[in-house]
């Protein structure tokens, strides 16, 4: 009775979402798509020409290229120091500390404000101890990398710990006991028995984390602004900065916009194939318990 009032109804719920999600998301991408082929100021005076904007986007002299260079370097230091940050944080949190969980409350909060306005924060606040020694966080590249990099630690940092304090809670203390009676010290616990069982959890912060750091745009905006000279600006910034800063390059911000989010979806990607790949031996290792032992 319940299977056939589910088909029965099935199509009245899944319309309104699935009608939002055409019209909000799946025009909206095909509609940009085919925009990328095209010269335009508007969309209704839109002149297709090919890949003629695609070739500019690697001719123009912009620095979209440098600007995905800097992307990826900057993603990839990310992942290794929030999530060094975050797992020493989860470490700490699930062991016996009083008000342990207001801590991870704490923890989390940065993650829960705007980009833009936590952009700006962290702007006054870098510009304020950098004005005692008469600079600025625009004075040199690596002052604006290590300014981003620490506000991405900050704001991400306790997202990431309360992933690893759930995995960490997770781990049998059966083997937690077993290991300390075998004499394993705290080091051999953590990197022989905690780590190899939350490695999931580590992939999975490994790549919301680069997704992230590398999408990031209202805290690069509002700290940096690719100065100086654009030397750290992020790959979004430079496609706001193509299509509204430049008059008649809306064509070639759009066909940067295609490129950037093939590169993040085929990125994205690679989670769900490492999850394919370790379910048939996920079933092979469950049959195996299933099966009586060899005599």
């Amino acid at each position: 009775m319940t299977r056939l009032w589910q088909r029965r109804f099935f199509p009245l719920f899944v319309l309104p979402t699935l009608l939002c999600y055409t019209l909000l998301f799946l025009v909206p991408l095909a509609l940009g798509i085919y925009l990328s082929f095209c010269r335009f100021s508007t969309v209704d005076n839109a002149t297709f020409v090919g890949f003629e904007n695609y070739l500019k986007v690697f001719s123009s002299g912009d620095g979209f290229l440098r600007s995905m260079l800097f992307g990826l370097g900057f993603s990839i230091l990310s992942v290794i120091c929030v999530n060094l940050v975050a797992l020493a944080l989860a470490l700490l949190l699930t062991r016996r500390v009083r008000g342990a969980g207001i801590f991870r409350s704490v923890f989390f909060m940065p993650n829960l404000i705007g980009g833009i306005v936590l952009g700006y924060v962290w702007n006054l606040l870098v510009n304020g101890i950098l004005s005692n020694f008469g600079v600025d966080i625009t004075y040199r590249a690596s002052y604006g990398f290590l300014g981003l990099l620490t506000l991405n630690i900050w704001q991400l940092g306790g997202y990431m710990a309360v992933i690893y304090i759930a995995a960490l809670l997770a781990v049998p203390k059966e083997t937690l006991e077993a290991s300390r009676i075998d004499g394993a010290t705290p080091w051999q616990t953590l990197l022989f028995i905690k780590l190899p069982l939350i490695l999931p959890s580590i992939l999975i912060c490994g790549f919301l984390t680069f997704t992230n750091a590398f999408k990031m745009f209202d805290q690069n905006l509002a700290l940096t602004g690719g100065a100086p000279e654009g030397e750290t600006m992020l790959p979004a910034l430079n496609i706001f900065n193509t299509f509204y800063g430049r008059v008649g390059a809306q064509g070639i911000g759009q066909a940067k916009a295609v490129i950037f989010l093939i590169i993040v979806a085929l990125f994205s990607s690679l989670q769900f194939i490492r999850r394919k790949e370790e379910e048939p031996l996920g079933k092979k290792n469950a049959l195996a318990n299933t099966l009586p032992a060899k005599k």
